[in-house]
Parts: C-alpha cells; structure tokens; sequence
C-alpha cells in the first residue's frame, strides 16, 4: 500500500503522459520508481497485460540489467524533482522498461481491420440516409413510411462524431413528425405500425409492441442528447399506454393490437365534430377540433383521425400569446374525457401472446426510461416482465421458448428471442445494478452460442440447431422493421465484453463485424443497428463502477445523473458485495460499507475515486 499516493501519481504522468486509478508503480528496494502504469488485470484479460505476466517480465529485468533499471529510477527522480518532465509527454529515455514490457491498447474493441473500414462504411450509411430523407415531414423515402427507430439511434450516435453534419437535424425533425401526425395515438397513447402517406397524417392503426418499444427509445436517446422535455414526454406517454393495455397480470407484454374494430379500420380511433362537442360541450370542443384537425370534411374517409399536423395550434399560440404546452395542456382534461368515453366503444383485437423477443425489447425501453426518467415504476415493470420470462418461458431442461399464452408456453426460442431478451437484461442491469440479470445474460448468450452458430459462413442461424430440420438453416442480417437478431448479437457482445473484460467476447464481436462486412459495404444504411455495433466497437470504453449499497441514496443519485446524458458506448457495473460471483476482478474496487464510492475509467484506466456527489459530477463533466 502506497500512501503518498499523489506522489507516485506524477512518476506515472512523467512516465507514460497520462495518469489514472487504480495505479500501479515498480521501484527499486529504496522506493525510486523505474516503472509506472494504472490498471492491471491480475492475469492477462480483453486484450490487457496481467499483473502476473507483468511481474515476471521485471523479476526477469531485474535479475539481468538491475543496474540499467536503477540508473532509470534515478533520472525519473531527479527530472520530477526538477520539475523538467511535462505531464502530456512521456519521459522515454527515462523508461527503458516501456519498451520492453508488452502492453496492449487500442482506441475501442476494434482490430486495425475494422478501424480501416469502419469509418467509411458509417460515412456511406449517412450519406444514403440524407439522399433518402424527407426535409418537409421528416423519415426516409416515400409513402407508405415506417418509423424505423434503430435508423435514429444510429444517427443519434453519428451526430456524436460529426456534430456539422445533419444526423441530428433529421433524427429530430422525423421525432417530431411522427409524434405530431396521426401515426401517434393522440388520446390513448402509443404508434400505430406506419403511415400510409408522406405526411404521417393517416396510419394503418394496428399497433405493435416492437414498434412503441423501440420508439421509447429513440425518444429516450433524443431526450439525453438535446434534453427536449417533449422527447421525455413522449417516452412517458409510450409507456403509460403499454403498462395500461398491454401487459399481462403477470407481468409479461402482449404482443399486438389489431388496427378493425367492428370490421372497419380505424374505428375505434376516428371522430367527428359532433362526437367530440356530445363529450366535452361546443366551447371545449370548439378548441379541442381547431387544435386536433377535427372537421366537417374529414381527413380520413370522412371522419378524423386527431393529428396536430394540420390544426390550428400556431394560431391558436400566436392568437392567445401561450406556449404550445400552455396549450396542449389546456385540453388533457379534454383528451381524457375523450379517452374515457372511446373506452366505451367496442375495442380492436388484441393479440394476447407473450413473445420473447418482443417482451426483451420493451424490457431494454423500460430499463432505458429507469435509468433516464429515474422512474421507479418503469424499473418495477420491467423487471417483472424479465421474471415473468425466466419462470415462464424457458423449459425445464434451460432452453428459452419463444411464445406464451393460456398458460401455454411453446416453441424452441430463435435467435431474435435470444438476442432482444438478452439485450433487455443488460439494460435492465444498467438500471438495477441486480447481479442475477447480468449472470442471466451472460448464460443465455453461452446458450446462443452453442445453439445458433454457424461455424462455417460466421454470424448466427435463425433455427437453432435443436429445431426441426429445413432445407436450409435461415441467417438474417438485415434491419427493417426489427433490427435482425445478428445485427443485435454483434452489439450484445461488444457490451459483454465491456463488463466482464473477457477477451473471448470481444473476439467473438470482432469475428461477426468482419462476417457482414460485404453486406455492409454493398448496402450499410440498410443495416443501421448493426452498424451501431460498429460504432461502438470503434469507440474507446468507458466504465462506471459503483461500489457501495443497491439501496444507497446517493447510489441512485450518481446513476440518475450519469444516465442524464446520452453515453452510448459506456458501461456500469455494480460492485454491490456479490458481482465479483460473476466477475472477480471486480474485487479490485474496494466496497465501502458506509460509503458508495464511483470509479470512473476507460480502457480500464480510472480516475481518482470519488464519494461526493459534487465531485462526481466533476469527475463525469472532465470525461
């Protein structure tokens, strides 16, 4: 234990021009470093040297060139001291042993192989998708549009990188369209599966779980880059509609509802004038209609589907000198009226099956909207979903099955049930820090591996190789209205890799990058989740190690605010007393009983812990 730690901090800064926590010094017996660097696996782990392999290297040093590293300690000594080294530059001559102990660092998870394309491929993804995008609605291409969510989170990223170019103008305006238009449920909340034209005026009204899950996500994502309360707003809404009329007793989430009602489409969801006057009187309606496009002539065969893309909102907002949430908020007690009374007529179908895949979908939405909104309720929820799965739907002998109903739970699960369920334990860990939901994980993807492998080509069959025998085993790659079951994998592992720092994952993620490179470079803005792989891979890790009490307060303070701000390529783990069962080397990090201490590192490098929430928040402000 070195007490003058602040002290050898600066043989490590005039040594290798960086410094970092946990830190790690070699001296001679008389204290004099010779060598200096920060963390160190106990042995070697995801591409970083081992402490053991380390010191074997300096015993063999040692023993043969002592006085070479004691002539190296000495001028270590004497250039700190005379204040010539500078910080951002390493003292080469000065460390003889850099050079001869074998370090391993790169930018992200990447291979030089992947770093050499990466970049172009992303750059080809965004300029197809501004050749395709549409300036005056927002989306891609023409009529009939899909919401596509996975394509915004990718340019939520890219925008990251390359704040000049239009990623985040067109990942904002389409937001914005989608949830003015009529593609959004304006009285009941939640998307409807796309919109038959241009505008996002008219949708077909069928609802789908995938869709409103991975919308609350774009939403979420766009609330923590530009912090604009209506994305916030619009995630809360998603989410009130699925915990209302899609989720079981039991916790799972149904999967679907129908877009007849009577045999009619849209129904259930049109109004007329009249209709709307009989609910709220002819002074509310007279606004209600004005604001919400409801009119004599109709917008959709006769009657009104409720947008606010064609109302009388700005004027209203100019007329009487209000906001528009001024506004909008001067008719919720009319929106619920309305609600109240539309609950009445005779409802749409809903398809009551319980999907894995899908239920891992809204399980990362409400993880995501936990860890965002800092709303118990979204974490209670999705958790029990996750429950419900586990207990539910997996067979006694382990294998995850892919559909329940009527207490009937059927079907080897495929590869996108393994993929989107796995992708919501690890949202739901980030949210949770529960050390069951990260072992659950890290099981399901050694299932995945063993069961959909493709050996050969490389990614992942569709069939596992339990399932009935076809002509030929399916692959899916491409991301449309769901991003495919490979495109999620490449992410899950990068992520996995990240938290438990086991090479083999990493290598695993890198193989299935380099698989469907052709397919990528042919066509990569029609891949844009697995492009999200990508661009973690080619990003620089950054972990957030919380030690102390799950039911600390100030632990749930340091996660709502390091969650407030869009980090895509970070991690959080939890040392809570019981991690290090599933990762040891978080024994590294001390656990203080009386105390929640954060680690902030990259590359597995931390910076100073700190205990105070004045100084977390400087800590993440110099990140």
């Amino acid at each position: 234990c070195i007490r003058d730690s602040h002290l050898y901090m600066a043989f490590c800064q005039a040594l290798t021009g960086a410094g970092g926590w946990p830190l790690t010094i070699m001296m001679t017996p008389e204290k004099k470093p010779f060598f200096a660097g920060t963390y160190f696996p106990k042995t070697q782990r995801g591409g970083h040297q081992g402490l053991m392999e380390l010191a074997e290297q300096v015993g063999t040093l040692w023993n043969t060139s002592e006085d070479k590293l004691r002539e190296s300690a000495d001028k270590i000594v004497s250039a700190v001291q005379s204040g010539l080294t500078k910080t951002n530059k390493p003292a080469t001559e000065a460390a003889p042993l850099a050079s001869q102990v074998s370090l391993q660092s790169v930018k992200g998870s990447a291979s030089e192989a992947i770093n050499k394309w990466g970049e172009q491929i992303l750059k080809k993804a965004y300029d197809n998708l501004v050749r395709s995008f549409d300036a005056r609605y927002g989306g891609f291409g023409n009529a009939p549009k899909f919401p596509t969510p996975h394509t915004l989170t990718f340019l939520l990223r890219y925008a990251e990188d390359h704040p000049q170019d239009k990623a985040l103008e067109m990942v904002l305006k389409t937001l914005d369209g989608m949830a003015l238009g009529g593609i959004y449920d304006h009285i009941g909340f939640g998307f409807a599966r796309y919109s038959t034209d241009e505008k996002w005026l008219i949708p077909h009204f069928e609802k789908m779980l995938y869709d409103n899950a991975l919308l609350s996500l774009a939403y979420l994502e766009s609330y923590q880059v530009a912090h604009r309360p209506e994305d916030a707003r619009k995630a809360q809404e998603v989410f009130t509609y699925v915990l209302r009329d899609m989720t079981s007793p039991e916790g799972g989430f149904y999967s679907a509802e129908d877009a007849d009602a009577e045999g009619v489409e849209g129904k259930f969801h049109v109004w007329t004038p009249a209709e709307v006057e009989a609910v709220l009187g002819k002074e509310k309606a007279t606004k209600y209609n004005a604001v919400y496009d409801i009119s004599d002539a109709g917008n959709f065969e006769g009657r009104n589907n409720p947008n606010l893309l064609l109302g009388a909102l700005d004027k209203i907002v100019h007329d009487e000198g209000l906001t528009k949430d001024e506004v909008l908020s001067s008719l919720e007690s009319a929106r619920q009226s309305l609600f109240a009374t539309r609950e009445k007529r005779i409802h749409p179908y809903k398809d009551d099956k319980i999907l894995t895949a899908w239920n891992g979908l809204m399980i990362a939405a409400l993880s995501k909207g936990a860890q965002v909104l800092g709303d118990g309720l979204y974490l209670e929820a999705a958790t029990k979903a996750a429950d419900f799965v586990l207990t539910r739907l997996v067979r006694e002998d382990g294998r995850l099955l892919a559909r329940f109903r009527e207490e009937d739970a059927a079907y080897p699960g495929y590869l996108d049930d393994y993929a989107f369920f796995i992708w919501g334990l690890l949202e739901l860990y980030a949210a949770s820090g529960r050390p069951q939901y990260l072992r659950n994980a890290l099981h399901l993807q050694e299932e995945l591996e063993r069961l959909f492998t493709d050996e050969e080509s490389g990614g992942y069959f569709l069939t596992g190789s339990d399932a009935e025998a076809l002509l030929f085993r399916p692959k899916e790659s491409y991301d449309g209205a769901l991003p495919s079951g490979n495109s999620i994998t490449a992410l899950n592992l990068l992520r996995l890799a990240r938290l438990t720092g086991e090479e083999r994952w990493e290598k695993k993620a890198e193989q299935q990058l380099l698989s469907f490179r052709p397919v990528l470079e042919e066509h990569p803005s029609g891949y844009t989740a697995f492009l999200q792989a990508l661009q973690f891979a080619l990003h620089p890790s950054q972990e957030l190690i919380l030690a102390g009490s799950l039911e600390a307060a100030e632990l749930a303070e340091m996660r709502q605010i390091f969650f407030s701000e869009f980090r895509p390529y970070s991690s959080v783990l939890y040392q809570e007393g019981s991690l290090p069962e599933v990762i040891p080397w978080i024994n590294d990090y001390t656990l203080d009983p009386s105390h929640v201490t954060a680690y902030l590192c990259q590359n597995f490098t931390c910076q100073q812990p700190v205990q105070k929430i004045s100084e977390f928040k400087c800590l993440l402000d110099k990140s």
